[in-house]
């Protein structure tokens, strides 16, 4: 999903004759949109430079280094402070010739990649027999695009936000309120403080909140009865998807979105010792215990 979000940035950055052959792309990001940028860069001709929040997945780090990409891990702080890692992106991109900061979250060519690709995909797919759509959102660039789409061929799919702890956006699609629901998540890249460029105008049906229990119990389920190996945050979308399901009843097509592949969480998710200590492990059921390191 995020290779798309990456694309739609750098290709309308060319049309506009912003970046040059031999630049620089630089992206703040919790890391699967920079994991996006630096394959892209690669295919592109492009240098790229990434910063990130220093509480992500160390797979990240090792998969970007890998693609090429300059990591620079900061210190995680609010998006009011001015040390935010999508700050610091924009001033090394602002300090340099023939550069382009990526600003995936109030970059609109991120959301139009979207209803450009991943929804027409979507319907064509289902041969438009779909009742409903939902996935979680970091920068908004999938779900709004997906569900303008889905949105202009019938008006009646419904489009579900899944909401991680720790998100205001819950809340605001709720009550109308910027207010977080829950103390933090373990899910990465995913849930709001704020509303994004790429959010506004949106058409919401409804938003569910799910907790960090439901998704590792998830995830386990889909790698161990499904052979699908996803991170938390698809499996969140995968939760969503189930309950909204039960809501609707049978006979319903309901879509969601895997956005993140398990292998560049591995470390953390497979490890006994790292779900013990977010208080994680009792979701994992023992029969999968023994997929488990430490």
């Amino acid at each position: 999903m995020k290779d798309r979000a990456a694309w739609g940035i750098i290709k309308a950055a060319e049309q506009a004759g912003l970046l040059r052959p031999g630049g620089t792309v630089v992206e703040g990001t919790a890391g699967n949109t920079g994991i996006g940028m630096a394959h892209v860069c690669k295919a592109r001709g492009y240098n790229c430079v990434i910063y990130m929040p220093n509480n992500q997945s160390p797979d990240k780090i090792t998969t970007l280094r890998a693609l090429g990409a300059t990591v620079y891990s900061v210190p995680t702080v609010p998006f009011s402070d001015p040390q935010n890692y999508n700050h610091q992106a924009r001033r090394h991109a602002e300090g340099m010739e023939n550069a382009i900061w990526g600003n995936q979250f109030d970059n609109t060519a991120n959301r139009q990649m979207h209803i450009e690709t991943t929804g027409p995909e979507i319907w064509e797919q289902t041969e438009g027999k779909i009742d409903a759509f939902t996935c979680s959102t970091g920068t908004g660039g999938t779900f709004a695009g997906v569900t303008t789409f889905l949105k202009s061929k019938n008006p009646n799919i419904k489009c579900i936000l899944a909401d991680p702890p720790g998100s205001v956006l819950y809340n605001w699609v709720i009550k109308g309120e910027l207010v977080r629901e829950g103390s933090g998540s373990v899910t990465e890249g995913i849930g709001q403080g704020r509303v994004t460029e790429n959010l506004k105008g949106t058409a919401w049906d409804g938003a569910q909140h799910v907790d960090d229990g439901k998704s590792i119990a998830m995830l386990f389920d889909l790698l161990h009865r499904e052979g699908i190996f996803v991170g938390v945050s698809s499996a969140l979308n995968v939760v969503s998807a189930v309950e909204l399901a039960k809501k609707l009843g049978p006979g319903h097509t309901i879509v969601t979105v895997l956005c993140d592949a398990g292998h560049i969480y591995r470390s953390r998710i497979l490890s006994k010792a790292w779900l013990e200590s977010k208080n994680l492990l009792q979701f994992v059921p023992e029969k999968y215990h023994d997929s488990l390191t430490d």
